[in-house]
């Protein structure tokens, strides 16, 4: 009989995909409820043959190069900036992500967002629970209006087009987007208006960052650009936490300068900007964007599938560097 393949799954995922993985590989699962430190990553990927990860993995040339016989990496996530491609194609291994997946379980939760800051439902939860609500005042709790309002989608992916969708059909908003491309038929569906960056931060009601973490799109909001921003404005971000400054953006709502934010994703996760934790005007979320029973399942399904067929030498169904199997 032959040997079963040898994997290593970085952290417990829900029950049906290490299932289909336990039924064809021996696999080990982390036994903690945390991610794994760099030591204890380095041990793990010794001596195995392909490896399910998470984006708080940081797979670098170094870890690498402790196991040269390693057939493929399954990242259980759309993105994959947790992992060096390029030193993986050098060695003909082939990374996987998760794509489309949690599409519209992201999109909701933007919205979540953007609803739970345009109308300061987190801040005026906590109002009531501390026993500040006495009567009802025609000032209290004021917040922006949704229904009408302009959004702009920055990032037009399949995240930024679920969103964009959501708010043209269901309530009646003016959206405008940035992106390199174009989806002209995209846009005359919902009626969307390709704009430029700037104008989109001059216009904009609310901003919703859907934008991969590349070298040009880190830091993208800034200073500079929270000043062009409607001071009623409000910043949603369910992308990648280092798009934004958050020290700027922290300074921009304690000037006034914006309304408010809501973030699911810091620059250096989970670590959050000291202040950011005390800003009433900020909602602050623990990266929960596909954080549904449905979709976090099709995930690992989708990553352990990935997997099995890189082990078994069969076509890869969510490649991200099809060239290293060149």
């Amino acid at each position: 009989m032959d040997e079963k393949p040898r994997v290593y799954v970085t952290r417990e995922l829900p029950e049906r995909a290490l299932e289909k993985i336990d039924a064809e590989c021996s696999m080990e699962v982390n036994p903690h409820d945390r991610a794994l430190t760099r030591g204890e990553l380095e041990k793990a990927v010794q001596n195995i043959d392909g490896l399910l990860c998470l984006l708080t993995d940081n797979i670098d040339e170094k870890l690498l190069e402790l196991n040269p016989d390693l057939k493929v990496i399954a990242n259980y996530a759309v993105g994959y900036d947790n992992i060096d491609v390029s030193a993986c194609t050098e060695r003909g291994i082939p990374v996987t992500n998760t794509p489309g997946v949690l599409t519209e379980t992201t999109a909701d939760l933007t919205w979540a967002l953007l609803m739970a800051v345009a109308r300061r439902v987190v801040e005026a939860d906590r109002f009531t629970r501390a026993g500040h609500f006495e009567e009802w005042g025609p000032m209290l709790m004021l917040g922006q209006e949704v229904n009408g309002s302009t959004l702009g989608v920055i990032g037009l992916g399949r995240i930024g087009r679920a969103v964009a969708r959501r708010a043209a059909a269901g309530f009646d908003m003016e959206v405008k987007y940035f992106d390199h491309s174009r989806n002209k038929n995209f846009e005359n569906k919902y009626g969307l208006k390709k704009s430029s960056l700037e104008e989109i931060l001059q216009a904009s009601d609310f901003i919703t960052l859907h934008v991969p973490l590349t070298p040009e799109t880190e830091g993208m909001i800034g200073e500079k650009e929270l000043k062009m921003m409607k001071k009623t404005a409000c910043l949603i971000n369910t992308s990648r936490g280092a798009v934004i400054d958050e020290k700027a953006l922290l300074q921009a709502i304690r000037d006034d300068e914006i309304a408010g934010a809501g973030l699911d994703v810091y620059e250096d996760e989970p670590k959050l900007t000291p202040g950011l934790e005390r800003e009433s005007k900020i909602v602050i979320l623990p990266h929960i964007g596909s954080a549904s029973v449905k979709a976090r399942t099709k995930m690992g399904l989708m990553a352990a599938e990935n997997l099995l067929a890189g082990l078994k030498g069969e076509e890869i169904p969510n490649i991200v560097n099809p060239e290293a199997l060149s």
